[in-house]
């Protein structure tokens, strides 16, 4: 395990990071160029040497629900790796993980058809020229369609 010093060295070698005291000899790392609200990368690292990045929804990581990972037994690379990758969340525009999609045409065993479409941010169930269901993700709306029965034909 990283101590304390190796963990703020590591941290501190990323000079777009400004470092915040907090309580209980805590300290945070923020990004200020953040295309977001969210600016803290580095949340309550502690002279113990337990503390947590921000990753996101990245998926080659195991988060928890705010998108943190505890860094208590990262390795200089892996802590490295996380911290570059938080950045790179919050410099950049939205990115959407999904194979981006214009349309989907889905069929049920009787002959029925809805297209899926992404539309701005939505993802659009439409029955003919009718707006049936909108989703957030694509995953919802592929729920969606599999529980009432319908596949996937053609992209």
């Amino acid at each position: 395990m990283l101590t304390f010093e190796q963990k703020t060295t590591i941290i501190e070698s990323f000079p777009e990071l400004t470092k915040k005291d907090v309580s209980l000899k805590r300290v945070n790392y923020h990004f200020e160029g953040s295309l977001y609200d969210k600016k803290t990368v580095v949340y309550h690292l502690h002279p113990n040497g337990n503390g947590f990045v921000f990753v996101g929804d990245l998926k080659k990581y195991e988060a928890d629900s705010k998108g943190m990972v505890n860094i208590r037994e990262a390795s200089e690379e892996e802590l490295h790796e996380m911290i570059a990758d938080s950045i790179g969340i919050l410099s950049e525009e939205e990115q959407f993980e999904e194979e981006v999609i214009e349309e989907q045409v889905w069929k049920n065993n009787e002959g029925q058809e809805l297209k899926l479409i992404h539309e701005d941010t939505l993802w659009n169930v439409y029955h003919s020229h009718n707006l049936e269901e909108s989703y957030e993700s694509f995953g919802e709306a592929e729920e969606y369609l599999l529980s009432e029965g319908f596949e996937l034909t053609s992209k």
